[in-house]
């Protein structure tokens, strides 16, 4: 496994994945220069892009974020996982659980990231799904409604001492009394919200985004399935130009249609994002969880509750896997599929993160077929995977 420090020379010409453009690419111990446009040409031509960013994920390979029993060797073995796989950045996702395991788990983040350089690179914060969330039956998802609770202030500081401040991410219901003053909060800690799990109305939407609320978490998802016409929360936070719309490609969780009215209406504020859980990775099989029991992993990647055949138990698909399927089903470019889990992502962290950078970052990869074959990752100028 490489250390992150380890200092190699790297020349490749490469077709910029996003612009189609031909690019002289070179890597000189820890920087990245001579990146141009060139009319060089030669046989083995990689396509390059920047590194991907997922905001949302559980975890990965058989690694659980929100296990209590998580360890640090756990954080570093799925940052390199997922840096094998393009994602350069990434935001460990914790979900609803007792006030005393989610102190557990963010600790344990932060202690890998303390004591680790590549993993403190590559998380660039925790994102806290919960525990501030609806408790109505299809909003809530698979969030235990035990835990689930109004937004508390105080309670957040806790969870924040515990991640040593490294909870930049949080997913909340703004129906809660309160709501909009725990967000102001949260801004003026340069904390993002976003806006899921919920059954907000068009009015508590309003103030959530003039409080300070800037996403919608998997848009399309945690929804009851019978709903108004309209007005609804789908309607509602798509009709909010200020939220960013974060979704789930992965061809199973939301449908064609609706993603390609996502992305013509949401535009660059668009951003692609796993869901990934620990099943991302392993082999189709039955599988013990401890949220839901028995789960069944098909071989479509498909998720599901073994009690209850047909209803999703979490996502399966990693990051790429969900640019490969918005190509295959041609809702998009690759270039176009690409910069939705990048470059969106980096604009808006960057928009509200001035420290956030993402220029040495960049992955090499080619096509074969429907599968992006990836040859080489580049973090912060160094090569941290090789094929």
């Amino acid at each position: 496994m490489p250390t992150g420090n380890d200092k190699k020379d790297y020349d490749a010409v490469c077709i910029n994945c996003i612009s189609g453009e031909t690019m002289a690419f070179a890597v000189r111990g820890s920087t990245v220069e001579n990146i141009i446009e060139s009319n060089i040409k030669g046989d083995d031509v990689l396509f390059v892009g920047p590194g991907l960013i997922d905001l949302q994920i559980n975890g990965v390979n058989g690694i659980d974020f929100n296990d209590a029993s998580l360890t640090e060797q756990q954080v570093l073995e799925a940052t390199y996982f997922l840096l094998k796989q393009g994602v350069t950045t990434f935001f460990p996702t914790v979900i609803t659980n007792s006030d005393e395991n989610i102190c557990k788990i963010v600790a344990t983040i932060h202690a890998a990231c303390s004591s680790d350089p590549v993993v403190n690179d590559c998380i660039r914060g925790i994102h806290l799904e919960g525990p501030f969330l609806s408790t109505t039956p299809g909003a809530k998802g698979a969030h235990d409604e035990q835990y689930i609770k109004a937004p508390d202030w105080e309670l957040f500081k806790t969870f924040q001492e515990a991640a040593g401040e490294r909870i930049k991410l949080i997913t909340i219901a703004p129906e809660w009394d309160g709501a909009c003053a725990f967000i102001e909060k949260c801004r003026e800690q340069k904390v993002l919200v976003s806006i899921g799990h919920s059954m907000a109305g068009a009015k508590h939407i309003e103030l959530a985004v003039k409080a300070g609320a800037s996403l919608s978490t998997h848009l399309g998802n945690a929804v009851p399935l019978l709903m108004p016409r309209h007005p609804n929360i789908l309607w509602d936070l798509l009709a909010a130009d200020e939220l960013y719309a974060c979704i789930i490609a992965d061809g199973l969780h939301i449908p064609d249609s609706f993603i390609k009215v996502v992305i013509k209406n949401k535009g660059d504020k668009t951003l692609v994002v796993s869901d990934a859980t620990r099943f991302a990775g392993m082999q189709p099989g039955e599988y013990q969880n401890h949220i839901g029991g028995a789960v069944i992993l098909d071989e479509e990647k498909r998720v599901s509750l073994k009690s209850t055949p047909g209803l999703m138990a979490g996502a399966a698909k990693l990051l790429l896997e969900n640019v490969e399927t918005l190509v295959d089903h041609r809702l998009c470019t690759l270039g176009e599929a690409w910069k939705m889990a990048s470059i969106n992502v980096a604009n808006m962290l960057k928009a509200n993160d001035q420290m956030f950078d993402d220029k040495g970052d960049f992955v090499l990869f080619r096509l074969n077929g429907k599968e992006i074959q990836i040859e080489t990752v580049i973090k912060k100028g160094n090569i941290v995977f090789e094929r």
